[in-house]
């Protein structure tokens, strides 16, 4: 496989990754979730990230996003930027 496609919630603690977790457990969309708590300018349109490849993403991020299937959502995943947590969309 080539390149995947995600969204992804930025937060600055740990703790904020957690409280996430706990909402999308609740069944508040993932997207609705984007816009009002990540940090990253994705967070406009749900935290759509689009497409992209190996090499383009921080490891950590590439690693936890490669190995989601479809549809599936990440743990808490730390890189230099923060705490994601990834949804893999295609």
């Amino acid at each position: 496989m080539s390149s995947i496609s995600a969204k992804h919630i930025l937060v600055h603690q740990e703790y904020e990754a957690q409280d996430l977790i706990k909402k999308l457990n609740d069944g508040t969309p993932f997207e609705e979730l984007a816009k009002d708590f990540s940090q990253c300018a994705s967070s406009s349109g749900g935290g759509d990230l689009g497409s992209f490849s190996k090499g383009m993403m921080v490891k950590p991020f590439e690693q936890a996003a490669f190995a989601l299937k479809v549809g599936e959502t990440s743990g808490i995943v730390k890189t230099q930027f923060g705490y994601h947590l990834i949804m893999r969309t295609a």
